[in-house]
C-alpha cells in the first residue's frame, strides 16, 4: 500500500461526502493521515500538514483551491484519482468519515486544537499568528496510538 498524493485522498473524500467545505476537508484529511499511521502503520499521503490558527492545513491543497469554499463532485477530476487508493486505504478513509465526517469544521477544529500534535506544533506562536509549523508524522503516530490503545472511540 504505497503512500498517495493528498489530491487522490481529497478526491475520494469528496466522492463519499459532498458538497464539502474546504476547511472541513483539511481537517478530515488530518484525521485520515493520523489514523492511517495507527491502523496501517504508514502515512496515507506524502504532503505535510501544518498547524494553523484555524486548525490543520495542507499547503499544496490550500493553494490549489484558494478562494473556493465548497468542493463538490465536479472538483474531483481537478483534484486526483479516486481509483489510485487501495481497498485498505479506502477503508481507512471511510472509517474516518464514519466517525468524523458528520461533524462541523468548527467541531473538528476545536478537537484538533485541544490535541497534543497541534498544540506542540503551535508552541511559541500566538493564537493569531498566521502560518504554522509542520505537525510531524511521529507526533501524530505517538499521540493517536496512545488514544487508540486507551480504547477511545469517537461518537459521531
Amino acid at each position: 500500500m504505497a503512500t498517495k498524493n493528498v489530491f487522490d485522498i481529497a478526491a475520494f473524500i469528496i466522492s463519499q461526502k459532498h458538497p464539502l467545505p474546504t476547511p472541513r476537508l483539511h481537517k478530515l484529511l488530518y484525521y485520515c493521515q493520523a489514523w492511517s499511521l495507527v491502523w496501517d502503520e504508514k502515512p496515507l499521503f506524502k504532503q505535510s500538514i501544518y498547524a494553523w490558527p484555524s486548525g490543520t492545513v495542507i499547503k499544496e491543497l490550500y493553494e490549489a483551491h484558494q478562494g473556493q469554499y465548497d468542493m463538490d463532485l465536479s472538483d474531483i477530476p481537478k483534484l486526483g484519482n479516486t481509483d489510485a487508493l487501495s481497498d485498505d486505504q479506502k477503508e481507512t478513509v471511510q472509517t474516518v468519515l464514519r466517525d468524523y465526517g458528520n461533524q462541523s469544521a468548527q467541531w473538528l477544529r476545536d478537537l484538533i486544537t485541544m490535541e497534543k500534535p497541534w498544540r506542540d506544533a503551535r508552541k511559541g506562536l500566538n493564537d493569531l499568528e498566521g502560518g504554522g509549523r509542520e505537525i510531524t508524522l511521529a507526533s501524530m503516530a505517538e499521540y493517536y496510538e496512545g488514544v487508540y490503545n486507551e480504547g477511545f472511540e469517537i461518537e459521531a
